[in-house]
């Protein structure tokens, strides 16, 4: 008996490479969460409703007020506060998540950080944590640009999975930057918000690093089931059987996934991941395959048809003939299917686009 009191619990074994951090003080952490997307909206639900025991509600941001007031509405004012401003989240919480669209509006976020920041100075550790997609130089910059103020930490927290790996809370999350920041910020992610971290080191450009290295390989992935599933569509196997076959073959969760929307034509950006997003994310691949000398042709290849497909969809935005206001990544397959004749997102129809002289 004496030999099992000595042995320390394992709770989270396989999914946080961290030791339990120390037992929080008599004040819970206040933690805040700006950037209520497709992904964030989940996230901040999820971490607001594993922290209900606790004294102080989620506190978030997000530039459309009305997702912040659809959160509130779900979840309860004991749950979550609606933050005013930037500030009030920089200068009121502990712990800071940022899940945002692109690099610009993260650069623009934590520029009005800092100058919060600068205004009332933190006088305890605070921990800023940027869970988005962005070029790994970014993360750089903005650790050198929170670390002029005392007590303040940065890390990188990017998240593998789409939004229904957010609604469920089974996200992967990479994290790279200050230890002890690590062991603290994991132990509130997981389980509350995903399965599993990965730790890459102090570096805080790492996390971002491998996010984009898994975004290149789904996106290269993306291109050969779309353009395998044309094929069969083309040659009169039809691409449900194609499906089945990968089903059968190689079960991974994103293929499939994308795979169904492909077959199903279900291409609504609004409920997914908007091919914009796809865009971004690969020319920031690309950029970083060119600068370490790394060819990597099938991302570009992904590449070109999401702009091909982008541009279709923009002709029928503007002519005011498209189904969906914005289309999801799934939607590059409209380049596979336009150059082998078929419609390019209506995949019954089996036609080729008219072409108007």
């Amino acid at each position: 008996m004496a030999s099992n009191l000595l042995q320390t619990p394992v709770l989270h074994a396989g999914t946080i490479p961290f030791s339990r951090p120390p037992t929080p003080g008599v004040h819970p952490l206040q933690i805040g969460f700006c950037g209520l997307g497709a992904m964030g909206y989940f996230m901040a639900r999820n971490l607001a409703n594993s922290r209900k025991s606790q004294s102080s509600p989620l506190l978030v941001y997000n530039r459309t007020v009305t997702k912040s007031q659809k959160l509130l509405a779900e979840l309860g004012a004991s749950t979550v506060k609606v933050a005013d401003t930037l500030g009030q989240l920089a200068t009121e919480c502990d712990v800071i998540f940022t899940c945002l669209v692109n690099d610009a509006v993260v650069t623009s976020v934590y520029n009005e950080f800092a100058k919060a920041l600068v205004q009332s100075p933190p006088t305890k550790a605070k921990i800023f944590v940027e869970m988005s997609t962005n070029y790994p130089a970014l993360a750089g910059d903005l650790d050198r640009l929170l670390s002029s103020f005392p007590h303040t930490r940065f890390i990188t927290s990017p998240i593998f999975g789409p939004p229904p790996a957010a609604d469920k809370a089974t996200l992967v999350i990479a994290m790279s930057g200050d230890y002890r920041s690590k062991k603290e910020v994991a132990f509130l992610l997981v389980p509350a918000v995903g399965r599993k971290v990965i730790d890459l080191g102090e570096n805080v450009e790492k996390a971002s690093t491998l996010k984009l290295i898994g975004n290149g390989n789904l996106a290269a992935a993306l291109e050969l089931l779309a353009e395998t599933l044309t094929l069969g569509e083309k040659s009169g196997i039809g691409q449900q059987a194609v499906y089945d076959l990968i089903t059968d073959i190689m079960p991974a969760p994103g293929l499939l996934a994308y795979g169904n929307k492909m077959i199903n034509d279900s291409f609504d950006g609004s409920v997914g991941f908007a091919m914009d997003g796809g865009i971004k994310d690969s020319s920031h691949v690309l950029r970083l395959s060119a600068e370490l000398n790394c060819p990597m042709p099938a991302v570009s290849n992904a590449h070109r048809s999401m702009i091909t497909t982008r541009a279709i969809h923009q002709a029928q935005v503007a002519s005011g003939t498209q189904q969906w206001d914005i289309i999801d990544e799934s939607a590059l397959i409209a380049s596979s299917r336009v150059a082998a004749g078929l419609n390019p997102f209506d995949s019954k129809k089996g036609t080729g686009v008219v072409r108007e002289d």
